[in-house]
């Protein structure tokens, strides 16, 4: 890169070439920019798709254009590999972009711009601007047929940068996993858990279920029904009760323990009967001497 081209005291230029000199001696297995021979301040890159997402083992090129104020003022970027994710050649919006200077930090390079752009793939688009949120199967697929060739762009100048950048990044690239020709819908999945496991059940319901837990079956459908209903419940799918008890042995019931009352208690209540009678007696003549019917009453007695 010849740099007499340049002015080395503009603080925007001296910072691209120290961005330069830093991306190629301290290179990445994840991405590489360069910018164009003849304009320092538009970059061509190209980033490996996150591990573990379905933009594995994809080669993404895009295109960075710095402002005549960086790195006060952020770049814009812009896809030019389909991927699923982002529109291609439109400037996407995203915190590191021109879209929102108000979150831009001086400290931030190129290569910080480039390590979040990695990061945004797998996320939420939300409908932001240029962004597109196909399925994954889609996405993958991309990731595939984004290995067979770079994209078209540009000059030949920009061709040829490109296309340096994509063999780096296909040597460095691990295999794309392959796409499996029936994915298990999560659905599916699910269904087939509980129907295990509903199965499960009923295999076991008749190798001794611990009491309680047939108990409480039982009680819990026989709140919920109406008495006018089946007063026999069963388990749902099955036709069967489910057992009082494990052993399936009928509990015999306990005899009552009488316990007799001893004689004296009854000579105790006869004593109590007749000390009662004999105050109410007392009383009566009480309240007969002081009515004036004493005399009467000595005289009947």
């Amino acid at each position: 890169m010849a740099e007499d081209r340049y002015n080395l005291k503009n603080p925007a230029v001296k910072r691209i070439l120290q961005e330069v000199k830093e991306m190629q001696s301290n290179p990445s297995d994840d991405f590489m920019s360069l910018p164009l021979e003849e304009n320092i301040f538009e970059w061509q890159f190209a980033i490996r798709g996150p591990g573990d997402t379905e933009f594995e083992g994809g080669i993404y090129h895009g295109r960075i254009q710095l402002p005549a104020e960086y790195p006060f003022k952020p770049p814009s970027f812009m896809l030019l590999t389909p991927n699923g994710r982002f529109e291609t050649q439109t400037k996407i919006c995203l915190s590191i972009s021109n879209h929102h200077p108000e979150h831009w930090q001086p400290s931030w390079s190129v290569r910080t711009a480039l390590v979040a752009l990695i990061a945004f793939m797998p996320t939420n688009p939300n409908g932001a601007l240029g962004s597109l949120d196909y399925k994954k199967e889609e996405r993958r697929a991309l990731a595939i047929k984004s290995r067979e060739a770079a994209p078209k762009f540009g000059t030949p100048e920009r061709q040829k940068l490109i296309d340096e950048i994509h063999e780096y990044m296909l040597s460095k690239a691990p295999p794309v996993p392959q796409l499996s020709t029936c994915e298990e819908q999560p659905g599916n999945r699910e269904g087939e858990a509980q129907a295990s496991s509903i199965d499960a059940m009923v295999a076991g319901a008749g190798e001794g279920l611990p009491a309680p837990v047939g108990d409480r079956i039982i009680e819990e459908v026989q709140e919920d029904l109406p008495a006018s209903m089946n007063p026999n419940p069963v388990v749902a799918g099955t036709s069967r009760e489910v057992p009082a008890n494990a052993s399936g042995v009928q509990l015999q019931p306990k005899p009552e323990t009488r316990v007799q009352k001893p004689a004296d208690d009854r000579l105790f209540t006869w004593a109590a009967v007749g000390l009662t009678i004999a105050i109410l007696v007392l009383l009566l003549k009480k309240f007969m001497k002081s009515n004036g019917h004493g005399a009467v009453f000595m005289d009947g007695s």
